[in-house]
């Protein structure tokens, strides 16, 4: 059976992690604060699911996510993510993160920052543009009517295809946006960012969200400007 790491294990994480229980996969959730802190969510997901440090759950993933702010993304640890297809799901807020004056003046994306980080890792970016609680509510079976997409970008095939499988289990279909420096097309405040999945924009608390085929999503893609 497939293993899905999680490094971080907030909004993005959890609901991952619950996706990830329910297609059966084994689940090992990590977090800066250590596994002792992520007993109650632990319990909760059930015995496929268990906690352990951050270099834990890139050793054992299939898959390892990285969900974490970006003015953390330099304490990934790196070497226990070598070979791994590592899913990026960062976003970049000035206002928490601090400001990158690359990622401001667009000469890179928030994907390759962390790609440069990982040397050695298969990066794609996923699961940034959607709204956890969509993410949650959104999955569906392969094949139904109403099954929604997400984008992913990658500058390795082989990782993209791996990366489809998973997006495939927890319940989504995937569009392809091109390599990584591509992926600014579905960062913070593009059409693609949040808006396909939202029925209210405006309260996305109580939002119960809607789904977004991948014909919608190619649109929001190419509708998408720098700057």
């Amino acid at each position: 059976m497939s293993t899905l790491g999680l490094i971080g294990s907030g909004n993005i994480g959890g609901t991952l992690a619950r996706l990830g229980v329910a297609a059966g996969l084994d689940v090992v959730l990590s977090n800066s604060r250590g596994p002792d802190s992520l007993a109650d969510l632990v319990a909760g997901l059930g015995p496929k699911a268990r906690a352990a440090t951050a270099p834990e759950a890139a050793v054992a993933g299939d898959w390892v996510v990285v969900t974490i702010p970006l003015k953390n993304y330099r304490q990934v640890p790196a070497e226990p993510l070598t070979g791994k297809i590592v899913l990026d799901t960062i976003n970049y807020y000035p206002q928490r993160d601090g400001s990158v004056p690359a990622l401001d003046a667009g000469e890179t994306t928030t994907s390759e920052l962390i790609q440069r980080h990982l040397p050695d890792a298969k990066v794609v970016k996923a699961f940034n543009n959607i709204f956890f609680k969509h993410l949650a509510a959104l999955a569906r079976p392969t094949g139904a009517p109403e099954r929604s997409a997400l984008p992913i970008a990658g500058d390795d095939d082989a990782a993209k295809a791996s990366a489809t499988h998973l997006l495939d289990l927890l319940g989504y279909d995937a569009v392809d946006a091109g390599s990584l420096a591509d992926s600014w097309r579905f960062e913070r405040d593009r059409p693609a960012y949040v808006m396909p999945y939202a029925r209210n924009p405006q309260d996305l608390a109580n939002d119960p969200g809607k789904p977004a085929g991948a014909d919608e999503l190619r649109a929001d893609l190419a509708a998408a400007t720098r700057g």
